[in-house]
């Protein structure tokens, strides 16, 4: 990477702390699949609301002489607590724009995106360790070159663990199962994370993490690395805003990725 880790994105503080059910939906504090890229494995308590949200990301990747700067002006979740360890998920970004400069000539396209459906199922959970499995689908929905046209699916499977001083620890197994790049058929992409949070005040959070990931295409492996962190401030119990950015290890990766957040329980 040319560019240096200057900015620090943002993480929910201790994600995989056990729901007190004592505590009403209303005075629990947030718990959100943000800002990083690291799932949590809590769920939205039932019969409540969440939206979670980017509020302007843009990551910029150069390449071979070829710039491409692609902008989400929002890419919400919508969240649903089925019950006291399930909830439903439901993604759908209404505005992407994608500009691309090729030696000189500028392309821009604009549109909405796919569709993403998750169901997640929170397995166990007690003061030390939790783990969540998170299937999920998306659905072809993407505007004229924004997609590709495919339906594709995979299974995450979170695990948080507490640790001593405060801190956090997030392990992010996933499976993915996508579209062959000669639109014949489906393989395998192999993802993996390790994300540390931890609290720098009462209300703002700090966390890291390194990103991988395997698409197994049969024209070709495509191996993406990224580093990433993240600040997360808790305005109060129910709503949280975030600043964060992602950077690319190698050349597969984006070379950066930078974005604003809310999140806020109904």
């Amino acid at each position: 990477m040319k560019k240096p880790l200057f900015i620090l994105t943002a993480a929910l503080f201790l994600q995989s702390t056990p729901i007190v059910h004592a505590q009403s939906a209303d005075t629990t504090p947030i718990c959100t699949d943000r800002p990083t890229k690291a799932n949590a494995t809590c769920t939205v308590p039932q019969g409540s609301w969440q939206l979670e949200t980017d509020i302007g990301n843009t990551t910029h990747d150069q390449h071979g002489g070829v710039s491409t700067d692609t902008l989400y002006y929002l890419n919400p979740y919508f969240k649903y607590g089925l019950n006291d360890h399930q909830d439903i998920e439901i993604n759908w970004a209404p505005a992407i724009r994608v500009r691309t400069k090729d030696d000189g000539r500028n392309r821009s396209v604009s549109g909405a995106g796919d569709v993403y459906v998750r169901l997640k199922s929170r397995l166990f959970s007690d003061d030390t360790v939790s783990m969540s499995l998170i299937p999920f689908i998306k659905a072809p929905t993407a505007s004229h070159d924004l997609g590709n046209d495919r339906w594709e699916g995979g299974l995450a499977a979170p695990i948080g663990v507490a640790l001593p001083r405060g801190f956090s620890l997030t392990l992010g197994p996933e499976l993915d199962l996508l579209a062959d790049s000669d639109g014949h058929g489906h393989h395998a992409a192999v993802t993996g994370l390790v994300n540390v949070a931890h609290p720098l005040t009462s209300r703002l959070s700090l966390a890291v993490e390194l990103w991988a990931q395997d698409n197994r295409d049969p024209a070709g492996t495509i191996r993406q690395r990224s580093a990433d962190a993240a600040l997360i401030f808790l305005v109060n119990p129910t709503l949280q805003l975030d600043v964060g950015a992602n950077f690319g290890l190698n050349r597969s990766t984006p070379d950066s990725q930078i974005y604003l957040g809310l999140s806020h329980r109904f």
